[in-house]
């Protein structure tokens, strides 16, 4: 059997990646809106690039790869311009871990902590010759403290808005910011003067097109909201987040959504757990940066205290994006279960199927023996 890692343009300009082993039918189930969540609001939709694989894991490794990479790098992956995507790797570094992170070149001399570029093994049918999501790839395993949190600004509205979060960020010491679909694109000139002087942050700020793609190296996903969207999921305050982080090995993120609605019930579902600030219930408004504020402060304030909790797992928490692939082969043989029904409860019977993944807190190597369950069970009904 083949599989596939592709992609697809969007009616309103974005990217869309994914990975399957049978490409005319999920193509054609974007295109009538058949798989709820990214795509549907967004068709109709083109597919622009694809690529053939012998396993599913070199698919899924692909679509991780490209999933990370900018506008700019896709286009060129587009137009097949393999020297083009060579040059951006070099000025642009993006986040996205290899497949197999061991095949690490030197770091650059000049900059001893910035990340390195690593090329694919042809064994793992991700070849330079042949595939660009293999040739230029990079190990942030160099890159700031695992403690550290990721600030993800879903959906921001006004550069300003990113401006004041950043300088938010740098005054408790935080530099990693991701930014998902901002409204007005990015870069944009009016971050600048709002930020400050945070230019590191700005400069270091990466951009995704999807929450899922923005926390895939995170193993610990807080979600900034005052509502739990009838998700079952824990609450914690902000200070108790903040010591949590410090206890966590694992990379951890925080989840702000768009200044006016907030986070979309799916992209609350990514997270493990949802921070809510206790302030005054007859008035909630907090803008962007005043959150972004709150929960660096308390991040900060552990800092000196910070010590592994004794409740951490003897095993490392799994990355999200090991999560992700979990839970959309479990969609997928449930979908072929004909296990969705009724159709306008489907949304909401993935979500509560998330979150029930989403808080176990798996391993890889749990995950890697789910993964085999499913697909022993699919293959059975199948037979």
């Amino acid at each position: 059997m083949d599989f596939y890692a592709y992609m697809l343009r969007c009616s309103d300009g974005h990217y869309y990646v994914g990975h399957t082993d049978d490409l005319d039918a999920r193509v054609a189930q974007h295109q009538v809106g058949a798989i709820p969540g990214y795509t549907e609001k967004r068709r109709p939709v083109t597919l622009v690039w694809s690529d053939r694989f012998a396993e599913r894991d070199q698919a899924f490794a692909a679509e991780r790869q490209i999933k990370g990479w900018g506008r700019a790098k896709k286009e060129a992956l587009i137009r097949g311009d393999w020297e083009a995507i060579r040059e951006l790797a070099k000025r642009r570094p993006v986040l996205r871990d290899a497949a197999s992170p061991s095949s690490a070149a030197p770091q650059d001399e000049r900059n001893p902590s910035s990340p390195r570029l690593v090329t694919a093994r042809p064994e793992e049918g991700l070849s330079p010759s042949t595939s660009p999501a293999a040739s230029l790839r990079i190990n942030n395993s160099e890159g700031p403290s695992r403690r550290t949190p990721a600030i993800v600004l879903v959906r921001p509205q006004l550069g300003e808005n990113i401006g004041k979060a950043a300088r938010a960020m740098l005054n408790f010491g935080l530099t990693d910011l991701r930014l998902v679909a901002p409204r007005d694109g990015w870069p944009n000139p009016a971050a600048g003067p709002a930020a400050s002087g945070a230019d590191e942050v700005l400069e270091r700020a990466r951009l995704f097109d999807t929450v899922a793609e923005a926390v895939a190296d995170c193993a610990h996903i807080y979600a900034t909201t005052v509502r739990k969207r009838g998700l079952v999921m824990p609450v914690v305050s902000p200070q108790e987040a903040g010591r949590e982080v410090h206890g966590h090995a694992e990379p951890s993120a925080f989840l702000f959504g768009a200044e006016r609605s907030g986070l979309e019930t799916e992209e609350v579902a990514l997270a493990g757990k949802i921070v809510t600030v206790p302030v005054n219930p007859e008035f909630r408004s907090l803008n962007l940066a005043q959150a972004v504020i709150l929960i660096a402060y308390e991040w900060s304030r552990h800092r000196e205290l910070a010590i592994p909790t004794a409740v951490d797992p003897v095993e490392p928490r799994a990355p999200h994006e090991h999560l992700e692939g979990l839970i959309g082969q479990l969609y997928e043989a449930l979908d072929a279960a004909d296990y969705f029904h009724p159709p306008d409860r489907i949304r909401a019977t993935k979500n509560t199927i998330r979150t029930i993944l989403t808080k176990a807190g798996w391993s890889s190597r749990e995950i890697q023996a789910l993964r085999g369950i499913v697909r022993a069970l699919a293959a059975a009904r199948r037979s």
